[in-house]
């Protein structure tokens, strides 16, 4: 059952004729019931709040939006990753307030609920937003830019609109990556109109957003993000390249898991490898087991690894 204080804030915001607020609460007991598995109670309670004659019908709802969103069940967990001190801190610190959320509240405080990570390619974004939701035991959603944005005027602030709708309905991870493909500067002369509408709707979705819909944006290129968009997010974390040290740590956890060694000392790879992301060692790891694997029982390690680098070394050339 929804807990006394929503209820009561709910007679009140009735009581004052405050429709948005009454609105908010609502949702916020939808994701408490969904919480809770009371899946039919979330139902009947999201049908009662949807605009009646602009509804889609709910099994073709549910099928758009699949096309808008994509959910996707987390593995990952935050012990996996190699985070430098600053961004473990931050995501750490996050997940604490989320979990503790009802003492935050306590005290008349919410917990915050919006992180941006910006940084090059293959170094963790995407696996930190899924950490976050398999930490939280949460419904872990992306956002399918393939099916968000339209070419049709006014069509992508409309199934922008439809996301948000989905998520402040249950506790959940939203995850944009690519943030600045719907969020780019507004004062940018080479961007159209509509684009500007797509960053004025995402703004306002952002501050209507509940506190129990956590939202992960993503960006390789934060320096093209509109302004106010950056702002909206009050954590935000860069995630670089793996140092030296990091690197020797993190092929030390993936030949554990990978249930051997990778033919040279982890320190010996992370020279070699100097300069690649995390998600290049993790496929260069993969690539060499995946190998040893398909040549047993004559396998021979090294001479794998020196072939692989070999060819790393060409690509680059190119």
């Amino acid at each position: 059952m929804a807990r006394a204080d929503l209820l009561l804030d709910l007679v009140e915001a009735e009581r004052r004729g405050d429709r948005d607020r009454f609105r908010v609460l609502v949702e916020a007991v939808i994701a408490e019931e969904r919480a809770n598995q009371h899946h039919l109670v979330a139902d009947r309670l999201s049908e009662l709040i949807t605009a009646t004659g602009q509804s889609v019908p709910r099994d073709d709802r549910a099928a758009a939006m699949r096309d808008l969103v994509q959910e996707i069940v987390p593995h990952r967990r935050l012990e996996e990753l190699e985070l430098a001190p600053v961004p473990h801190r931050v995501v750490t610190e996050l997940i604490e307030e989320q979990k503790r959320a009802e003492l935050l509240r306590s005290y008349g405080i919410e917990p915050r609920n919006r992180l941006l990570l910006s940084g090059p390619p293959g170094n963790g974004k995407t696996s930190v937003a899924e950490a976050i939701a398999s930490e939280l035991m949460l419904p872990f959603y992306v956002v399918r830019y393939e099916g968000v944005v339209s070419s049709f005027l006014g069509e992508t602030a409309a199934r922008l609109d439809n996301v948000f709708e989905f998520a402040r309905t249950r506790r959940c991870v939203l995850f944009f990556d690519e943030l600045d493909t719907i969020a780019k500067e507004r004062s940018d002369e080479h961007e159209t109109g509509e684009i500007k509408r797509v960053v004025s709707t995402l703004l306002l979705q952002i501050d209507q957003l509940p506190p129990h819909v956590l939202l992960v944006g993503a960006t390789n290129h934060s320096e093209l993000l509109d302004r106010a968009a950056w702002r909206r997010f009050q954590i935000r974390a860069e995630l670089e390249p793996p140092s030296c040290a990091q690197a020797i740590r993190f092929l030390e956890r993936l030949a554990a898991r990978l249930g051997g060694d990778l033919g040279f000392t982890p320190r010996t790879l992370a020279d070699k490898l100097a300069g690649a992301s995390f998600s290049e060692l993790e496929e260069f790891a993969l690539d060499v087991r995946r190998r040893a694997v398909l040549e047993l029982p004559d396998s021979n390690l090294k001479r794998i690894v020196r072939e692989r680098l070999e060819h790393r070394r060409d690509q680059a050339a190119r």
